[in-house]
Order: C-alpha cells, then sequence, then structure tokens
C-alpha cells in the first residue's frame, strides 16, 4: 500500500511502492483477497500511534489536548486514505469519529447545573487510552531493544575434527614385574602340599632353555615361562633367568596397556607392535 511519512506528505497517484519503487497502476492480473491487505504507515502503527505523534510533535500536554486541532491534523491523514480502501481503515475512521464528538460535546453548552467541578472531561477516556498506548509503545520499545539471538547475537558453532588417538604403549618397570613374580608366587604355593625332592636347577641352563622357546615365538606370555607347578624352586629359577637375560639385554619385556600380561620376545627381533 502507499505510505505517509512523518508530516503526511502522500502522492494520490502512487497506489503502492515496492522496495521503494512507486507505482500508479495496479497490475491487471493482480488478484488481491479482500481479507490479505492492510494499512501500514510507515511511523504509525494505528491510531492512537498517530494521535500520539501530532501531540508530541506540537510539544502539547497530553492532559489538555486541543481537540479542535488535533482533529483537523487528524483528519488530513484519513482524507489522504480516501483513494485507498476505507474498509482497511476502518480503526482510523472510528477514531475520527471519537474525536469529532468529543470536539462536539466540548462545543455544545452545558446546563448550569452539569457545570460543575466533578463534571467528568469528555477528553479523560481518550488521555487513559493515549497514556496507556505510550506506556505499551515504551515497553514494546526496550523490549526490541534487548538483545536478541539471530539479530544481534550469534552463537558460535565450530566442528570438531576428526581425531584419532595414538595409542602409547605403558612402559613396564620393575614394579610391574614384582608384581607379576609375586602373583605367581601365589599361585604356586596352592601346589605346595606336598614336597617334591628335585634336582637343583640351573640358572644358567635354564637362560638357554628361554632363549630356544623365544626363538620359534614372536612373543611369549611371562606366565607361560613361570609355571607354578614346577614349584616355589624352580620359578625362582626362571624369574632369576629372565632377569640376567634382560640384563643382557637378550630379552625385551612387553605390555600392550595398563596391568595388561606382561610378554617376553628376542631381544634381535625388529620393535613391533606389541600384542593384541
Amino acid at each position: 500500500m502507499s505510505e505517509a511519512g512523518p508530516e503526511g506528505l502522500l502522492d494520490p497517484s502512487v497506489v503502492a511502492t515496492v522496495q521503494g519503487e512507486p507505482f500508479s497502476d495496479l497490475p491487471r492480473d493482480l488478484y488481491i483477497p479482500p481479507d490479505a491487505l492492510e494499512v501500514f504507515l510507515e511511523a504509525f502503527e494505528g491510531p492512537l500511534d498517530l494521535l500520539l505523534y501530532l501531540i508530541r510533535r506540537q510539544n502539547l500536554d497530553i492532559l489538555d489536548i486541543p481537540i479542535a486541532e488535533i482533529t483537523r491534523q487528524y483528519m488530513q491523514y484519513v482524507d489522504l486514505m480516501k483513494d485507498l480502501r476505507l474498509e482497511l481503515a476502518a480503526e482510523y475512521l472510528v477514531m475520527a469519529a471519537m474525536l469529532a464528538e468529543i470536539k462536539s460535546r466540548m462545543l455544545l453548552p452545558r446546563p448550569p447545573a452539569a457545570a460543575s467541578d466533578e463534571d467528568p472531561d469528555p477528553r479523560a477516556e481518550l488521555v487513559r487510552r493515549l497514556r496507556e498506548y505510550e506506556q505499551f509503545k515504551a515497553a514494546g520499545q526496550g523490549l526490541d531493544e534487548l538483545p536478541r539471538v539471530a539479530r544481534d547475537i550469534f552463537p558460535g558453532t565450530a566442528a570438531c575434527p576428526a581425531l584419532r588417538p595414538a595409542r602409547r604403549l605403558p612402559s613396564v618397570d620393575l614394579g610391574e614385574l614384582l608384581s607379576a613374580f609375586s602373583e605367581v608366587l601365589e599361585r604356586a604355593a596352592m601346589y605346595s602340599h606336598h614336597q617334591i625332592q628335585r634336582e637343583a636347577l640351573s640358572v644358567r641352563e635354564r637362560m638357554s632353555e628361554t632363549l630356544e622357546r623365544l626363538e620359534g615365538e614372536r612373543f611369549m606370555a611371562l606366565n607361560a615361562l613361570l609355571r607354578p607347578e614346577e614349584g616355589r624352586a624352580g620359578v625362582v629359577v626362571t624369574f632369576l633367568a629372565i632377569l640376567e637375560l634382560l640384563k643382557a639385554a637378550l630379552v625385551e619385556l612387553v605390555q600392550a596397556e595398563p596391568f595388561a600380561p606382561l610378554y617376553l620376545r628376542s631381544g634381535d627381533v625388529m620393535p613391533q607392535a606389541g600384542p593384541q
């Protein structure tokens, strides 16, 4: 629809403005449903907004409105819409009738009995509505000035790149080795219900046996070398043999992850990933 500026200046020949370009004729093939249009004024959202603008523009007291002058200026804006569909400006026409009624009531003489201080001012209801509208308009402007998501505030988002955590093999210390040795000793104690005399075992001989067993195996579990069925003496000799081999760097002790089983491999094998 055509728009009126703050001063009410409007070219009657312009029937519509699209993106700032005025049009004097509507397209012949344009169909507009009767209930699809509304009258939008550039600076006014309704008759109360128009009245409030006229009052504030002239620095008038809202409690002492000169009805005759305000009505004259208001009707100038209504006359500008005569070439438009008047049914769409019904609210403005209702307000014009209300102003005319107030003006007539103030012009008509009143009987002396009615001219008292308690006689209500015909403008009182209009003043009440204007002050109430002004309060709501100020509250709406305050809300509109608050930061709004997607208008003033834009939440930041960032896609996390796909990360593949590197698997780091834990370092095996002497404590892990002693803990494994202690567990084997506890299991070996379960076989100590009887004593069997055996020949003395040689640490060097057990070292050779361990190296021979590791030659055909890539990895060998420590528990497979420390066999509880050999008894405490056999486990101790095997453990000492493993310590000597580790000291001489002939074997390596590896572990796939924390608290995982310990494995032995021959020291001349190229470093590879631990057992899965």
